[in-house]
């Protein structure tokens, strides 16, 4: 557990660094999960309960359209958070499902245990804050990419948002990324391929 800790601790020197009664305090309220691959952490109509850090591994936000075609709108590997904003702070029932790609190690804090964060140090609530953030900047470049980009720029981007995942994940995630399909895919890396 200590090497995965330490990743998350270490999260946070990247926007306001914790001192050690912070690292303590946040230490003591995360909690950590082995995922295996394919198993979710968030379904459907469930209430999204935690903010999750991934350690190891990777996962993927999506929804099931009514045809049954999954639409994939995020994915986070290591060092990343992950989480459905909507149904944690509201407590509504999620849309989307969070699921591993990978086997995955997570850390998990709790909504109420954020809450005390918060409340107790002004540097949660800043660097939480940056995450929420930095989600929502995603989405909007997203929705601005899917209403004025190519496919092949949509997917220039996507490689440059995700560089560590272009050979992790299969095309088939990728495409239900980019909103094409997957031989779609396969012409625009042969395409580029070619320049």
């Amino acid at each position: 557990m200590l090497v995965s800790i330490n990743k998350l601790l270490a999260s946070f020197d990247n926007h306001l660094p914790l001192d050690e009664a912070e690292r303590a305090d946040l230490a003591g309220r995360v909690i950590e999960r082995k995922i295996k691959r394919r198993q979710f952490i968030l379904q459907e109509s469930d209430i999204c309960r935690h903010y999750t850090f991934v350690a190891e591994g990777c996962f993927k936000k999506f929804q099931v359209d009514k045809k049954g075609i999954e639409h994939n709108l995020q994915f986070a590997a290591e060092n990343d958070w992950i989480m459905e904003i909507e149904s944690i702070y509201h407590e509504k029932p999620s849309r989307v499902y969070i699921e591993a790609i990978e086997p995955s190690v997570i850390f998990q804090i709790k909504r109420a245990d954020l809450y005390h964060l918060f409340t107790n140090n002004p540097k949660f609530d800043r660097n939480f804050r940056v995450i929420v953030e930095n989600r929502l900047v995603e989405q909007e470049n997203r929705i601005l990419q899917a209403i004025s980009s190519t496919a092949e720029e949509r997917y220039l981007s996507f490689i440059n948002q995700y560089p560590h995942l272009q050979q992790r994940l299969p095309n088939t995630q990728i495409a239900s990324y980019l909103g094409i399909t997957p031989e779609f895919l396969s012409k625009i890396r042969k395409d580029l391929s070619r320049k």
